[in-house]
């Protein structure tokens, strides 16, 4: 087996190497709102579950030569964003808001989608989705790099309502295979659902 210090290698070989083996990786894609009120939109395959109780989710945005970008800057001034679970009905849009714009132009009306008011935050989530979690800011952590020169942001969100698309969720449970998630891969490559497999835990 092929023995590596990541201190040997670059910022973009650890780069490369992390995206490559932690895989798949589910796709946040989020909104929030510039102090003068532009909708912005951005993917983010930095992102997971953090705790049911209360209900937080995670979400990493690396930073721009030292500058936190609009998702993180917007969600730390106002508090609150919207997280959207990526799936194939929508995802070629999700991509064309990768595009990098500047802070008063919106990756929203970029790939043409719909916004739609939210019910607990003033932030407004985007229709195409089928599932969208509307989340206040408990915390944001700069991370990496040094004190000075942090590498991301890393905003914990505490979800105070969600939205589903009626016919994917049932007595609790979510249709994974009706939600059609997509995750993140290495370079510009995505996955699919796959065969589901189950596997009893041990007592």
């Amino acid at each position: 087996m092929k023995s590596i210090d990541p201190s040997q290698l670059s910022d973009r070989e650890n780069y490369k190497f992390l995206t490559g083996s932690v895989i798949p990786r589910p796709v946040a894609f989020v909104t929030s709102l510039t102090k003068e009120g532009i909708l912005n939109a951005a993917p983010f395959s930095y992102f997971n579950v953090v705790c049911s109780s209360p209900p937080l989710i995670s979400v990493s945005v690396q930073r721009s030569n030292g500058n936190p970008k609009d998702t993180a800057r917007n969600a730390m001034e106002a508090g609150e964003f919207v997280v959207h679970i990526s799936d194939e009905s929508y995802v070629e849009a999700i991509n064309k808001t990768a595009a990098s714009l500047p802070p008063d132009e919106s990756e929203v009306e970029l790939a043409s989608l719909t916004p739609v008011d939210s019910t607990a935050v003033g932030v407004p989530g985007l229709r195409e989705a089928n599932i969208r979690l509307e989340c206040v800011l408990d915390q944001s952590i700069p991370l990496g790099g040094t004190s000075e020169n942090p590498a991301c942001d890393l905003l914990i969100g505490r979800v105070v309502h969600y939205h589903i698309k009626e016919e994917l969720y049932e007595e609790g449970r979510i249709d994974a295979v009706g939600l059609k998630p997509v995750s993140r891969l290495a370079g510009n490559n995505y996955s699919r659902l796959g065969d589901i497999f189950t596997l009893e835990r041990p007592e």
